[in-house]
Parts: C-alpha cells; sequence; structure tokens
C-alpha cells in the first residue's frame, strides 16, 4: 500500500512555507524601517492557506501576449500594510513595534508548524519500523 506523502504533510508543509516567506517579508520591513519610502508588506496566511487548501493555481495574469508566462513561487497575496500612524514626512511607513510583534508570533506560530511536522514524521517511522522507535 503507498503512502501519500502530500496528503499526510501537505498542508503542514505548505503552512511552514507561508510562514518562511512571511518572516522574510516581516524582516525586510524592519530592515527598511528607516529607508524613505519605503511601504511595510505582510501576506495574509489566511489567504495563503484557503488558496493552498482549495488547490488553486496561482499562474501570474498576463496582461500582453508578449508578456513572459510566470509562476508565482509564493503563496499569498503580497500586500501593503495599512498605515496605523502619522506620516514621518519622508514616506516610511514601517511602524517597528507592529513588525516586531507580527515578526515574534510568526516565528512562534512556524516553530508550532514545524514540531507538527516532526510529529507526523516520527508517526510515520514509527509505524514503518512497526511500532519499535
Amino acid at each position: 500500500m503507498a503512502i501519500s506523502l502530500d496528503k499526510l504533510m501537505g498542508f503542514t508543509h505548505k503552512a511552514v512555507q507561508v510562514r518562511t516567506e512571511r518572516m522574510e517579508v516581516l524582516a525586510g520591513n524592519l530592515a527598511n524601517a528607516n529607508t524613505p519610502g519605503y511601504k511595510a508588506r505582510d501576506i495574509n496566511f489566511q489567504d495563503a492557506m484557503r488558496s493552498a487548501q482549495n488547490g488553486r493555481n496561482q499562474n501570474l495574469t498576463r496582461t500582453h501576449e508578449n508578456h513572459i508566462k510566470g509562476h508565482m513561487q509564493g503563496s499569498g497575496e503580497m500586500q501593503f500594510r495599512i498605515n496605523n500612524q502619522p506620516d514621518t514626512g519622508d514616506g516610511n511607513n514601517v511602524d517597528v513595534q507592529v513588525e516586531r510583534n507580527a515578526f515574534l508570533d510568526n516565528g512562534l506560530r512556524y516553530q508550532a508548524s514545524v514540531e507538527f511536522l516532526n510529529g507526523k514524521i516520527k508517526g510515520m517511522k514509527k509505524a514503518i519500523g512497526g511500532g519499535q522507535n
């Protein structure tokens, strides 16, 4: 009997991927906190996971026939963050506290997803070994 790893770990693996991508975006926001004109971005985790669950193909839409066909590696729609603070005069809208909190929250959720994935792998190893592990 064949075991489908996609069925076993697919959704959790996708969650880890989205969390990783979101971590990179949030780190970029923090790194550009003092860059004039920089606009904070984020990935909507719920939308990304909903699209993964629905199995939507994420091919990029071509607006002209001469454009190169592309496939988005990412998982969610990149969005700009809504301003929570008054304009500082340089066009930068990064709120360091908001970004740090989002980064820490995402990090904890990433760690939980990885632990969950590890548990599935351990369970599968135990099943393959006949319960001896």
